[in-house]
């Protein structure tokens, strides 16, 4: 293994001592929803209402959501372990076999998610090999009750 390697799974585990939510960032195109899986989804502002996300400039995904006016941003609740498996795989139709709406304007939120956004891009900042993503919310709900789920050392996990 190269040092490069050996630092870069270090830094990994690193990373992996903190708990982080599950987000799921999609929309509509050409008639099928398109989505990724995201465990850097934060908060960020108030007014102007922002969240971000992290995404990998590897992601085949991001391109083809990058360019439509809306979409939808899926915090997963504590019992969608297996959605946040399922979309984060690299698989012909991530949603196969999900129930999930769309709004009006293209976003696509996954039905039982602890809360859902309709996001537009407001701004991304490339950071060495990712891009930060951050999005203006013009629309939100949040499932009352609801637990939420983490990815915590490299593993889902949901809070008690």
């Amino acid at each position: 293994m190269t040092a490069v390697l050996a630092r870069h799974r270090a830094l990994r585990r690193v990373f992996g001592t903190y708990p982080t939510g599950v987000a799921v960032v999609a929309a509509l195109v050409d008639g099928r929803p398109v989505g990724l899986a995201a465990s850097s989804f934060v908060p960020v502002s108030l007014e102007p209402p922002l969240v971000s996300v992290c995404v990998a400039h590897t992601s085949t995904t991001w391109p083809v959501l990058r360019g439509v006016p809306r979409l939808g941003i899926s915090v997963l609740g504590a019992d969608q372990e297996a959605v946040g498996r399922q979309l984060g795989a690299r698989v012909p139709d991530r949603f196969a076999g999900l129930q999930w709406s769309v709004s009006g304007s293209g976003a696509v939120s996954l039905d039982g998610a602890a809360a859902r956004l309709e996001c537009s891009v407001y701004q991304h900042v490339s950071a060495g090999d990712h891009d930060i993503v951050l999005f203006a919310i013009h629309d939100h709900e949040a499932t009352e009750g609801a637990g939420a789920l983490v990815f915590h050392g490299s593993t889902f996990r949901s809070l008690a």
